[in-house]
């Protein structure tokens, strides 16, 4: 068996720690487990536990610039004249 103590073992918090890490309460966190929109959740034995790296990657891949879009897309090529987006002009 892997020791705990081992830097590639991952460290696990359970849900009340995982809201309060990410400033939401525990009951919307599950409400996420339900609908599939939250971070991944590890099921062991009967408790649901997070990886702390999971939590991380959720919230950077929840990261916004606009209302529009994720931060990682590209922003839509604004047209010359009006200076309004491409997708706005459809």
């Amino acid at each position: 068996m892997q020791d705990k103590t081992d830097s590639n073992w991952p460290r696990f918090v359970r849900t009340p720690e995982a809201a309060r890490l990410l400033d939401l309460s525990p009951r919307t966190l599950e409400k996420f487990r339900c609908d599939g929109t939250g971070p991944i959740y590890h099921k062991l034995g009967g408790r649901v536990v997070y990886a702390l790296a999971d939590l991380h990657a959720w919230v950077e891949a929840c990261a916004r610039q606009s209302t529009s879009g994720s931060a990682s897309s590209k922003p839509a090529p604004r047209s010359p004249a009006s200076g309004h987006t491409a997708a706005a002009a459809r």
